[in-house]
């Protein structure tokens, strides 16, 4: 499922004080299937831009075309994009209300209005999706379980819709580092497996760079950069000036090819460096 957005605005509080431009001109093209890594310093717009493209907010000026679909089009029906669109806030934990964690996750395609034996199907496989035992965890109280884990459960509610595209607000914030991984993990299996779109907004360089096919990097309501990890990185000054930092593998790279070391450019993980390295002293043995 493709999303397309052509010259976006948006505009919190027209005609007050306080009136603020969020998106400025917007414009650019999620493919099916790519791996999307959103970025931006607190402010620059990426929640005001995701929460536009399954229609929780509505565009001052612009368009969002999803599936060819028009979400600005009058009479437009989101909630059939909403199927499509799965959205996961910050801290989705906090909107689990269910009894048992097999309720929480059935909400949403009970909605849908499906049969009986078609929600108990999609709840067991979005819970073992998540990397959770459905026997263990289904009369489990959400609120028993660990925040790793509750996460999962509030991703697997999402995933029980059979979304097309995946779009995680900050999954791993306020998780210990054994959870996030654990989260990332997951999402990228998901991706795999189900090749379904994701966008992950994400404050974490080193994740971004691991797991995205591609970048693009929001300042001050607008597309600042975009492309592929590897070259969005190489601008490690123009990131900085947005208060974003590169992935700290990058800048040692770079700290190395600064003192004179071959060293390409372009590296941003640590796999890339250690064969990098590698290659550098098998170089100076055969010198």
């Amino acid at each position: 499922m493709s999303i397309l957005v052509e010259n976006l605005d948006h505009i919190y509080d027209i005609g007050s004080p306080y009136e603020t431009y969020a998106l400025k001109d917007v414009s650019l093209e999620v493919k099916t299937g790519e791996f999307i890594g959103l970025i931006g310093h607190t402010g620059s717009g990426k929640s005001t831009l995701i929460q536009h493209l399954n229609g929780l907010l509505k565009p001052t000026k612009g368009r969002i075309v999803v599936n060819g679909l028009d979400l600005t089009t009058k009479g437009v029906k989101l909630n059939t994009i909403r199927k499509k669109v799965g959205l996961v806030f910050q801290y989705p934990e906090y909107q689990l209300f269910e009894e048992t964690v097999e309720r929480d996750v059935a909400f949403g395609p009970q909605n849908l209005g499906l049969a009986e034996d078609v929600v108990a199907s999609r709840v067991k496989e979005a819970i073992e999706l998540v990397g959770l035992n459905f026997e263990e965890v289904r009369e489990k109280s959400p609120f028993e379980l660990s925040g790793g884990q509750k996460r999962r459960v509030a991703i697997a509610g999402v995933l029980s819709m059979n979304p097309e595209v995946l779009i995680l607000d900050e999954p791993t914030a306020g998780l210990d580092p054994r959870g996030r991984d654990e989260i990332l993990g997951q999402i990228k299996k998901l991706h795999k497996e189900r090749e379904i779109t994701v966008i992950l907004v994400s404050h974490s360089m080193e994740d971004i760079a691991k797991m995205a096919d591609r970048l693009i990097v929001m300042h001050k309501g607008e597309v600042a950069l975009e492309g592929p990890p590897q070259v969005v990185f190489t601008h490690d000054d123009e990131l900085e000036a947005m208060g974003l930092g590169v992935p700290q593998i990058t800048k040692l790279t770079r700290s190395m090819r600064e003192k004179g070391y071959d060293i390409p450019m372009g590296i941003i993980t640590i796999e890339e460096a250690k064969k990098a390295v590698l290659s550098l002293v098998k170089g100076d043995k055969n010198a």
